[in-house]
């Protein structure tokens, strides 16, 4: 499809931030105290909640830890209430840059979010303004163990109801529609399959290259973002050369 995933790049900035693993798993737990205080803490009667537990397990959070931020959640009538709130903006050389929070004081969140554009060479725009050069997609990804049967999975997944299916030298990408993402990674794991990643994104119908100092801004903005305790997700349609590359 158009507009290339990128999960090459995103799979190896995640091995980066191995690191920061506890950072990862309280922005998850976030998410399961939004979808429980949503749909209660039941996954088998809640949707949201069974696709958050399947990126946190994605993402190889233990079970006893994600079973201990339902209970929380669902024992915290009157704990904080986290907020959900995109912002837009643009960074370097006009790279559109799509940043989902969960906050519960949203004047320093956007604050936060101000500050950083205006640092690395970018600014703020109002809601809308890059949104449309993306397409929100479900994206399921499985690693190619060299034990996966590609064309069966091809067909498990396409019959699930996938859109799409990419083949790459170490992965398998399944692109479905936002609403089938749900059904179509219950069916794939009911036949036993492993997920690298799984979850709703973002993905650029194009992408830009950038020079070599706007793509050091770039970087160190994706960074500061992505380190912010209030965000949750960070999309842009930079053309992020592999690691190598830049070296």
């Amino acid at each position: 499809m158009a507009g290339h995933s990128k999960w090459a790049n995103i799979k190896r900035r995640k091995s980066a931030v191995d690191a920061k693993k506890g950072k990862i798993f309280t922005k998850i737990g976030r998410e399961i105290a939004v979808a429980v205080r949503e749909g209660g803490p039941d996954p088998t009667t809640n949707s949201k909640l069974r696709d958050v537990i399947a990126k946190a397990k994605a993402n190889n959070m233990p079970n006893d830890t994600i079973e201990r931020s339902i209970k929380k959640a669902a024992g915290e009538a009157d704990g904080a209430n986290y907020e959900e709130i995109t912002y837009e903006g643009y960074g370097p050389s006009g790279v559109a840059v799509i940043v989902e929070t969960m906050t519960d004081n949203k004047n320093r969140t956007a604050g936060d979010m101000r500050h950083y554009f205006d640092k690395f060479g970018g600014n703020l725009g109002a809601n809308g303004c890059v949104s449309w050069m993306f397409d929100k997609k479900g994206l399921i990804v499985i690693e190619n163990d060299g034990k996966i049967d590609e064309d069966q999975l091809m067909m498990d997944a396409l019959d699930a109801g996938a859109e799409d299916f990419n083949t790459e030298d170490e992965y398998y990408e399944i692109i479905t529609s936002p609403e089938d993402f749900s059904t179509v990674r219950e069916a794939l794991e009911a036949k036993g399959y492993t997920f690298a990643s799984a979850e709703v994104t973002m993905i650029p119908q194009s992408t830009v290259t950038l020079n070599e100092e706007d793509a050091i801004k770039m970087r160190k903005l994706i960074d500061h973002l992505e380190d912010n305790d209030d965000v949750q997700n960070v999309y842009h349609n930079w053309d992020m050369p592999d690691e190598d590359e830049e070296e």
